[in-house]
């Protein structure tokens, strides 16, 4: 039972047919420059127009919606720091410049568990949900504080969609289980990035 308001960013639970999430992820470069934003465990990702991995910082409503190169969740990053020490990181701190190779869950049938900004019903099951605000997270866990909002959508073009629930319906901070949407993930839209 989800009692506390402790959101924690997705998480990957399993496949959309329901075989067990293996671990499995994709490995891309972040800008040898650094980057403006953190990015941490749980976090969406996109890929820009110069090929580098970049955090999502829209909410994925119509209003805000996810750019066209979304390729996943970010789950860590490895690079060597100014000691010359190869770091295995849980979360991509801001201004990290070098090779930092980035590791992605990019599998467009993923299912991940995320939490609400609130209480939702049974009616949650086969709505389209967003996330509540932008994407942030906790450099002292590296993981991400995001939760998606109670407002519920039918709207084809809302960033992701309820197909089940972690913790019983009407929790007081309920834990969903989401996938996205057709469209909001660059592998199974034909928008390119360009």
């Amino acid at each position: 039972m989800a009692a506390t308001q402790s959101p924690y960013g997705l998480r990957a639970v399993n496949e959309l047919g329901g075989l067990p999430y293996a671990g499995s992820t994709r490995q891309f470069l972040i800008d040898p420059a650094g980057t403006a934003s953190n990015m941490y465990n749980g976090t969406v990702v996109a890929v820009n127009t110069s090929g580098y991995l970049i955090p999502v910082t829209n909410v994925g409503s119509n209003a805000d919606p996810f750019p066209a190169g979304v390729v996943g969740v970010f789950v860590g990053c490895s690079y060597v720091n100014a000691q010359g020490q190869q770091i295995y990181a849980q979360y991509y701190p801001t201004g990290t410049t070098g090779v930092v190779t980035a590791y992605v869950i990019d599998d467009d049938r993923a299912v991940f568990q995320v939490q609400a900004n609130g209480s939702l019903g049974q009616t949650a099951l086969g709505a389209n949900v967003v996330f509540s605000a932008a994407q942030t997270g906790s450099t002292s866990t590296g993981n991400s504080t995001t939760a998606v909002s109670t407002t519920l959508a039918a709207t084809a073009t809302i960033a992701f969609k309820v197909v089940g629930f972690a913790s019983g319906p009407g929790d007081a901070y309920t834990d969903l289980l989401v996938k996205f949407n057709v469209g909001s993930h660059a592998y199974n839209t034909g928008l390119g990035v360009a």
